[in-house]
Formats: C-alpha cells, sequence, structure tokens
C-alpha cells in the first residue's frame, strides 16, 4: 500500500510537471552526452598513443643542394656520406637500438610525396631534387630516440635527425585540449542540469503543499514525504542518462567505425565494445547527481 501510494505520487509528480521534466531530461541528455565524448576521446587518445608510439620512428634526412646548414653547405649527400649513415645504423653501438630501417631515395621520396598530396598544385613545382633522401629508422625502445638522434646529429651530410614522437606528441596535446575542454563544457551542463532538477523538485513540492501538509498532521516520516520527489528527480535524469549511453555508442558506431574506420584507415580506432564502457558510467552519475539535488532540494523546502 505505502510503496502504491509513493509510485502514485511519483507519476502525479512526473504528469503535472510534465514540461519541467522534459527539460530535465534533455539538460542531462545534453550534459551526459558531453562527458560521454569526454571519456571517449580520452579513450581514444590512449589507442591512438599504444598504436602509434610503438610505430614511431627516426627520420635521417640526408643534405639536398639546397640546404645552407653547416653539415650541408649547398652540396647534396655524397656515396661517402650516405655509406656512412649505413655503417653508422649497422654498428655494433647502436645495434641494441635499431630494430630495423629502410632508405628513402629523392625519386621515391617525389613518389611518396605526389601520394600525400594529390590533387595539391604544390605537386607542380616539386621536383625529387627539392627532397630529402631519408634513412627511416625504427627503434627496438622508441624512448631511446635520443641515442640515435644524437648519434647522427651534426655529421656531415646530415640535414636533421627527427623523432616523430616529437610530430605525435603535439597532435596528442591537441586532442587533450579538445577532450578537457569538452569536461569543462559537460561540467557546467551537469551544473545547470544540477540546477533545474533542484527547481523542479521544490515547484513540485509547492504545488503539492496540502498533500504534504496532510502527511505530516498524520504523522508521516520525513522519509516517506520526500521519497516521491527524490525518484521523480532520479527518474527524469535517468532517461537523459539512458539516451547520453546510447548517443556515445552511436557516435562511437556510425562516426567512428563506419566513417573514420573507412575514410583514415591508417591509425587504430575505439571499438563499439571499448565504448560500452562509457554508458554504465554516465547511467550511474546521472543518478547520483539528480538523487543528491533532490534530497537537499526537498529538505530544504520541508525545513521552511
Amino acid at each position: 500500500m505505502r510503496l502504491g501510494f509513493v509510485l502514485s505520487e511519483v507519476f502525479n509528480g512526473l504528469r503535472r510537471n510534465l514540461s519541467v521534466v522534459i527539460s530535465v531530461i534533455l539538460v542531462t541528455f545534453v550534459s551526459l552526452t558531453f562527458v560521454g565524448a569526454a571519456f571517449l576521446m580520452q579513450l581514444q587518445v590512449q589507442q591512438m598513443k599504444t598504436y602509434w608510439y610503438d610505430r614511431a620512428q627516426v627520420a635521417i634526412y640526408m643534405c639536398t643542394d639546397y640546404d645552407q646548414s653547416a653539415t650541408c653547405a649547398g652540396s647534396k649527400a655524397n656515396e661517402e656520406q650516405l655509406a656512412a649513415v649505413k655503417m653508422a645504423l649497422e654498428s655494433e653501438n647502436l645495434a641494441p637500438y635499431v630494430e630495423d630501417y629502410f632508405f628513402l631515395n629523392q625519386e621515391e621520396a617525389l613518389a611518396q610525396f605526389q601520394e600525400q598530396f594529390r590533387g595539391n598544385p604544390i605537386l607542380d613545382i616539386t621536383t625529387a631534387d627539392q627532397l630529402n633522401e631519408t634513412f627511416w629508422v625504427k627503434l627496438t625502445d622508441p624512448s631511446n630516440s635520443q641515442v640515435v638522434q644524437e648519434t647522427f646529429t651534426g655529421i656531415a651530410g646530415v640535414q636533421s635527425v627527427t623523432d616523430q614522437r616529437s610530430l605525435l606528441d603535439r597532435i596528442f596535446l591537441f586532442l587533450g585540449i579538445a577532450s578537457y575542454t569538452a569536461i569543462v563544457i559537460a561540467a557546467l551542463m551537469l551544473v545547470a542540469a544540477v540546477l533545474l532538477i533542484s527547481t523542479t523538485i521544490r515547484l513540485s513540492a509547492f504545488s503539492r503543499r496540502r498533500e504534504i501538509g496532510i502527511m505530516r498532521l498524520v504523522g508521516a516520516s520525513n522519509r516517506f514525504i520526500q521519497t516521491p520527489f527524490i525518484l521523480e528527480g532520479v527518474i527524469a535524469a535517468l532517461i537523459g542518462a539512458v539516451l547520453a549511453g546510447v548517443a556515445s555508442v552511436a557516435i562511437v558506431k556510425f562516426f567512428v567505425q563506419d566513417f573514420l574506420v573507412k575514410q583514415i584507415p591508417f591509425t587504430s580506432y575505439i571499438t563499439v565494445e571499448q565504448s560500452l564502457i562509457v554508458p554504465p558510467i554516465l547511467i550511474a552519475l546521472g543518478v547520483l547527481l539528480s538523487g543528491a539535488a533532490a534530497k537537499v532540494a526537498i529538505t530544504r523546502y520541508l525545513r521552511v
């Protein structure tokens, strides 16, 4: 009987404040979707770091006829200088650090450049002799790239030595900033959702002030009076959280797996199975925040 009364009060409260309840659902949905997107971005960044850091290489760019650095002086790296770099890469000193390497001459570099910038007008003014011959070095442990850089930096015929991880760090920094921005926006939206839930509960309590007064007169406990209002807030937020969880999984399914994987296939992406960890987090977060907001709101109202 008591359970039936509580549920009927919850239903009546939701029905009386339907427009406000819909607002709570929408605000909760949007805010938790931002939270879910931030989680997904963090998962994606970690996935890409694991994938690319394991494949990061060190590029040893050889001089061209157009380089004016101290080690080049406007002349292309000759056969002796190329042989010296190759010998060093195969030496016993670098054997513990170098897993493998391959050499890209200027014609091969031009072919790769044309493939990479297909359709770009820059191809019309780029010739093979403008591009560097390059030794691409795969390390046993990418964190030891400094050893290779120190070995080849400043020697004759070498224009520069670049660790791809430094370029990746910039990309991941940008992605990290984007995910943290999403977290900040999500936090602001969650604050708005909490305030809206509190306002909704207070309006619902005000509209039923006569019933509350009667329940007090007949000796109903504060917990019994508060429960329907708390459940109203939790149910509204729960619906929004479930929608946000579905949206998070849908983003991975339709945007990541069905679009990005096909359009940009040269990296690793999170899977739908990995994204399934997000909905339970969003639901738990939505229920906890809404329950706490509703509890505080109705408790303060009953004290007035």
